[in-house]
């Protein structure tokens, strides 16, 4: 490998939007994000799951199908 041009690589702090601070990996001094582990709703198991059925409704209503149940 050459020498001098390679960036230093360093541990630094990750700050979440909701306020959780974790170390990790990086050429950056500091890392800023949104969304983390700790308050992303796919891995917190608080995810919304959209309700279809009053599109479906919708949909029905506004080019007159009938529902076949």
């Amino acid at each position: 490998m050459k020498s001098g041009i390679h960036p230093n690589y360093k541990t630094v702090k990750v700050t979440c939007a909701c306020g959780n601070e974790f170390e990790t990996g990086s050429v950056k001094n500091e890392i800023r994000v949104e969304t983390c582990s700790e308050c992303h709703p796919f891995y917190t198991g608080r995810q919304k799951f959209a309700e279809a059925g009053g599109r479906v409704d919708r949909f029905n209503k506004k080019y007159g199908l009938k529902n076949n149940q």
